[in-house]
């Protein structure tokens, strides 16, 4: 990353520290902490970890962390919709599966299928029944923004698929400014003026992303996750606009 990138993600990151954080993380700190505690100690996510390794593109800012936080937070939307039962803490533990898949195929075409594919593979031999291994393969299958998916009758499917969804629409809010957008530009290597030029298409097609949370969760707290994130990319965007002008000018 040139030293302009990572000095405005540096300012972004010190923009977004002054910014409210989600409501969503106080209300649920301890559906948080459960799931943050199975991420690290459940012995078939330990295993995934290392097997979605080779897959994950750090450098395109849907890597190890991301696919972390959208694992712990998949599972903590599983935990508050369902209640402390033992059925949502399992399929709490397939939405945090899912979580890992999701972006596997991250930088091809039709990510999503291609995800769902290689969820079965790598899962073929784990010790899940075959109805919880495709439970996590549609959840990856269907959690593209902006395309056709499938919604499934049965409620259990339907809330790991909702909860990864969620959880990863999350993302759009702050983390796409102060990680995502930087590591994607610097990657695609964009210069300074196509990141600028390309920023409010890119803007409008996050705020569009609030209406499409699909469980009472994400329906609830989605919406505060946009809002703060499109505030810290108005500010992102004035500072795009003055690095872009300096850089006319030297």
């Amino acid at each position: 990353m040139h030293e302009t990138l990572r000095r405005l993600r540096r300012q972004a990151e010190e923009l977004a520290a002054q910014l409210p954080r989600p409501s969503f993380y106080e209300d649920y700190a301890d559906q948080m902490r459960y799931c943050h505690g199975m991420f690290f100690d459940n012995p078939l996510i330990l295993r995934l970890r290392e097997d979605v390794l080779p897959f994950l593109l750090d450098e395109y800012g849907h890597g190890v962390e991301h696919s972390k936080t959208v694992a712990i937070e998949a599972g903590a939307i599983v935990m508050i919709e369902r209640g402390p039962t033992a059925r949502a803490r399992r399929l709490a533990l397939l939405a945090q599966l899912a979580g890992l898949l999701h972006d596997t195929r991250r930088a091809e075409k039709s990510h999503a299928a291609k995800g769902a594919e290689l969820s079965r593979l790598i899962l073929h031999d784990y010790p899940l029944e075959e109805d919880e291994k495709e439970a996590v393969a549609f959840a990856v299958a269907n959690h593209e923004a902006f395309t056709d998916h499938e919604n499934s009758e049965d409620p259990d499917v339907a809330l790991v698929s909702g909860a990864l969804y969620d959880a990863d629409k999350f993302r759009w809010g702050p983390d796409n400014f102060t990680t995502t957008l930087w590591e994607m530009c610097d990657y695609l290597e964009l210069s300074l003026a196509d990141i600028t030029g390309r920023f409010p298409k890119g803007v409008e097609m996050i705020g569009r992303i609030a209406n499409t949370f699909r469980t009472v969760t994400g329906r609830r707290f989605g919406p505060e996750f946009i809002d703060i994130g499109l505030t810290l990319g108005r500010q992102v965007f004035q500072l795009l606009q003055k690095a872009d002008e300096g850089a006319d000018q030297a």
